[in-house]
């Protein structure tokens, strides 16, 4: 353990200007507790962006947005997954590696896009638009992913609605992100009534009091943000988009409109980047704990598992985004 230990202590200086001194003492025995349960089990933990900075840089192997953990999930060479995010991330890690064990510290880790739309509502789309093809968000039950043809991320549902070469689609559960797809092509896209709980919060007014009293900020929003809040932004992608746009282009200042672990994550990387924090909080990403984790590590739970036939249509729907 003193090795693990060791490592702790030293990963303090990766997340000292996001995670306060006096409360490091508090968070180092989980972490080096972690870091010694992961090495003894072979596993290895998948983390969202969305995850709080001790999680996401000093205990997670593989970060990311819903595509690079869907991607990367794919190649991980361990027996154990556990993942630091929400119930459907942990669902696709699943279905990308029936083999392996996958875990979540806390089944009520939910989303509300998931919780928006049912299989039930997909058929009945599908019977009032026959022959129209469903592009499904992979914030959504693997049960839901079974009825549909394809799936997509906010980073490339674009490429996703036009790579079916149809000028018609159904796009799910995410009312706001249909909404900004369908501004950027020619394919007419039949939409949903879901909502991000997160992004939902934000409006154009905020955007405009932010420049107001933060002169010269560059504002980025996550395309699960209503159409006008998209429209005041300086940029709108996914949360992979929005970390290469501040590495890349160097803002003096940024606003990120969208969950608040997202700035700090980002800030670790950035510290010369002053970070305006506009969020919202995920509570069901807030769910996902140090001691959730190491709690799912020395106990073996909670194992998410999908039913076998599903699983094989739900696989399909999600190979296929991947192809694209």
């Amino acid at each position: 353990m003193r090795d693990a230990s060791d490592q702790a202590d030293a990963l303090y200086e990766r997340v000292r200007h996001v995670i306060p001194s006096v409360e490091w003492p508090v968070l180092a025995g989980d972490i080096a507790a972690i870091l010694e349960l992961k090495r003894r089990q072979n596993a290895v933990i998948l983390a969202h962006n969305y995850q709080t900075p001790e999680i996401f840089h000093c205990v997670a192997d593989i970060v990311g947005d819903s595509l690079a953990l869907a991607r990367r999930a794919m190649a991980v060479n361990a027996d154990t997954i556990l993942l630091a995010g929400v119930h459907f991330m942990a669902e696709t890690a699943k279905l990308l590696n029936p083999d392996k064990t996958v875990l979540i510290p806390d089944l009520k880790a939910g989303c509300s896009l998931a919780e928006a739309i049912s299989p039930e509502d997909v058929r009945g789309l599908r019977a009032r638009h026959p022959g129209v093809p469903v592009v499904t968000y992979v914030n959504t039950s693997a049960a839901v992913k079974a009825e549909s043809d394809i799936c997509c991320t906010s980073g490339n549902a674009r490429a996703v609605v036009e790579s079916l070469g149809v000028p018609r689609v159904i796009m799910i559960p995410d009312e706001y992100l249909a909404q900004n797809v369908a501004k950027d092509t020619d394919v007419e896209i039949v939409s949903w009534r879901g909502h991000c709980e997160v992004h939902e919060r934000f409006a154009a007014r905020d955007i405009r009091e932010l420049r107001e009293a933060y002169p010269g900020v560059t504002v980025l929003a996550h395309p699960e943000c209503p159409p006008d809040v998209v429209a005041e932004a300086d940029f709108a992608g996914s949360t992979a988009a929005m970390s290469d746009y501040v590495a890349h282009r160097g803002p003096r200042r940024v606003a990120l409109m969208t969950e608040c672990s997202m700035s700090d994550n980002v800030a670790v990387a950035h510290p010369e980047v002053e970070f305006v924090r506009p969020c919202n909080l995920c509570p069901h990403m807030k769910r996902i704990t140090l001691a959730g984790l190491r709690d799912a590590l020395e106990h073996n739970r909670h194992e998410v598992t999908v039913e076998p036939r599903m699983a094989e249509r739900a696989r399909r729907a999600v190979e296929r985004m991947l192809a694209v």
